[in-house]
């Protein structure tokens, strides 16, 4: 998840640390930052790779579900914080942020992309929509992920969780003609149910699927809005068009070619839109690479929910969300010296995680139980050295 930073450019950020209920500012540059040495993800993670490409950020990247790759703190031991895996702190790059003042409440607008052929369950859906929902009614709370936005600003005013959510589109436009060619090796094997792809859309299919949706409502572009699409199982998807085997050139859904395989991702489009695409989760997969709780060394999908689908899918639509408020533009945001975002900066660490194992959950929205990554604080950080947080209970906002 990380990116490269263009060498050409000069990072000034404004690091606040909460002490006694007083913020005091420290600038840094990108120099300075990288004093602070990055923790090595472990061996045999995907998580390695760029988490921007282009104009495409926030990269979730799948992980190794075979080596157990992600390091930290045993599931049920109580610390304060854990470690991040990047180079904080976050430093910002003088552009906008969402939920501002200015901006109004982040809106969330979910889209469930069902063609003919390929539905999606009710079931998972709706857990999600119910996750969305209970997130934006338990705004201003300071016991999960989100409140972590609190400490953000850009140059449109300071962050706040403060999340509306409308009510989800059901999408029953047909898929594109492929714009990836699904290879042969990956039409079995990628699911827990054995089976794989049956068709392959690019980014610029996802952006033409969420545009027409916008347009024909007439929703907003803007640093208010953002718009999450679902896409349905046995679709993978590419950055690119072309083909799906070359991890050199192309970066895909988890496949059989998995040193690019990602999970989900954010950016903003030509016309100003912001969006994320969510493809269908996959674990205990035959690739052995995933995107649910198993990575950590569970070896079982945590299902609080008893939707393994759907609460695999609610921390990377966290990530997601998250890095799109702060790094709205993939560009003059939140970043670090590697380049991770603050979703990137905590994937795959849940912390403290309570109840019976395999439906173990580390959030309470809304009282409703939820397993996500936990989210980064630049407050923690220079304070505790750790910076990945379930929520900020303890820390002045």
């Amino acid at each position: 998840m990380r990116r490269a930073l263009p060498l050409r450019r000069r990072f000034v950020a404004v690091l606040a640390v909460s002490a006694a209920g007083l913020l005091t500012s420290l600038s840094l540059t990108a120099t300075s930052a990288s004093a602070h040495a990055p923790t090595s993800a472990p061996s045999g993670c995907a998580s390695a790779g760029a988490s921007k490409v282009g104009r495409i950020g926030g990269i979730d990247h799948a992980v190794s579900a075979s080596t157990g790759c992600a390091a930290g703190h045993s599931s049920m031991v109580n610390v304060a914080s854990d470690p991040a895996v990047g180079q904080p702190p976050l430093i910002y790059h003088g552009g906008p942020v969402m939920a501002t003042r200015s901006t109004g409440p982040l809106v969330v607008t979910p889209i469930f992309w069902t063609p003919r052929g390929h539905t999606m369950d009710i079931a998972y859906g709706g857990i999600i929509d119910r996750y969305l929902k209970d997130v934006a009614e338990a705004s201003g709370a300071r016991t999960n992920v989100f409140s972590t936005l609190n400490e953000y600003f850009g140059s449109n005013g300071k962050a706040r969780y403060a999340v509306d959510v409308r009510q989800p589109v059901i999408d029953t436009h047909a898929l594109p003609a492929d714009g990836c060619q699904v290879a042969s090796t990956d039409a079995s094997g990628i699911y827990a149910d054995g089976s794989g792809y049956d068709a392959c859309i690019d980014d610029a299919q996802v952006i033409a699927e969420t545009e027409q949706i916008v347009t024909t409502r007439h929703l907003p572009r803007d640093y208010g809005h953002i718009y999450v699409t679902f896409l349905p199982k046995h679709v993978e998807s590419c950055f690119a068009p072309g083909s799906t085997t070359d991890g050199a050139t192309n970066a895909c859904t988890i496949n059989n070619q998995p040193t690019a395989a990602f999970c989900a991702y954010h950016s903003q489009d030509s016309n100003g839109m912001v969006y994320a695409n969510m493809p269908f989760p996959v674990y205990h997969s035959g690739t052995h690479y995933t995107c649910g709780s198993e990575a950590r060394g569970h070896k079982v999908i945590e299902t609080p929910n008893g939707n393994p689908d759907a609460d695999t899918e609610v921390s990377p639509t966290s990530h997601e969300i998250m890095e799109a408020a702060t790094d709205p533009d993939v560009s003059t945001g939140w970043y670090d010296a590697a380049g991770f975002e603050n979703g990137d900066e905590c994937a795959y660490t849940y912390g403290t995680m309570q109840g019976t194992p395999g439906q173990l959950w580390n959030q309470v929205i809304n009282g409703r139980h939820y397993l996500t990554q936990e989210e980064f604080s630049n407050i923690d950080f220079a304070k505790t050295g750790g910076g990945c947080l379930q929520g900020t209970i303890d820390e002045q906002p």
